[in-house]
């Protein structure tokens, strides 16, 4: 199989790594925790080949690889693997895009429903809002942006609720500590006590791509490279295509 990353494709060959004597360790932020769970499953029934992810808040994982920990893979936000591929910390050319995220809308079980189908009644729903949650992660960023090019960005920041890195704005709005919630979607979709009520609407939807690239410190290491290779091929092959689509997410 074969995955496309920045200008080269990666080639896999999963019984080449069946024998592999060694765990190979990455770090993800929260959004892609659930689906990761079932892919590295899936992975190690396949290969033989265990892959152990730690999932946490996407600027702390980002600080723990810019630390040189013993990683072989990180799996982030694009524009974050980006960032740590510029500063040397991730194999260039390694990055390989396998799984695309909408934000989503979200208000506490039994709540009334606003209308957020257009972005007009979406914009009408914040200001309404008593309260709103961003995550502090793509689309925390993006939503700080819509607001500012609505104009009331000054207007509605009393009522903003970040909550702290790693912690789902999901459990917020289960909580009652917000009104309306806005994360990935593959973060709000299996939360108990919320009701999803939507994607952002067609006019400023807002999808984040989640990439894979190879950890700078085992770069002298050909063999634990390889594995990772074979490893972000897995992810992004249509294969599982199915198992993203359950959890919320889909890349085309």
């Amino acid at each position: 199989m074969t995955a496309q990353t920045g200008g080269r494709s990666l080639e896999s060959n999963p019984m080449q790594t069946q024998t592999s004597p060694f765990v190979l360790r990455g770090i993800s932020s929260m959004a892609t925790k659930a689906i990761l769970a079932d892919l590295t499953q899936a992975y190690q029934d396949q290969t033989g080949v265990q892959v152990q992810i730690e999932s946490l808040g996407g600027v702390d994982a980002a600080k723990r690889v810019q630390a040189g920990e013993a990683l072989d893979v990180v799996l982030l936000a694009s524009d974050a693997i980006e960032r740590l591929m510029a500063s040397g910390h991730l194999l260039a050319n390694s990055r390989c895009d396998w799984v695309r995220s909408p934000v989503a809308i979200a208000v506490r079980a039994g709540a009334a429903h606003p209308d957020v189908t257009t972005e007009a009644a979406l914009k009408a729903a914040v200001l309404a809002s008593s309260s709103l949650g961003f995550s502090t992660g793509p689309s925390g960023t993006y939503l700080n942006q819509l607001l500012a090019r609505w104009g009331i960005a000054e207007q509605v920041q009393p009522r903003m609720v970040v909550p702290p890195p790693g912690t789902p704005v999901g459990t917020l709005v289960a909580r009652g500590e917000v009104a309306l919630g806005f994360q990935q979607l593959s973060e709000l979709i299996a939360l108990p006590g919320i009701e999803v009520l939507g994607t952002l609407p067609q006019e400023v939807a807002y999808i984040t791509t989640f990439s894979g690239a190879i950890a700078q410190v085992i770069g002298h290491d050909a063999t634990r490279v390889k594995a990772v290779q074979a490893f972000l091929s897995f992810l992004a092959s249509g294969d599982v295509l199915d198992v993203k689509r359950r959890q919320g997410m889909d890349w085309n």
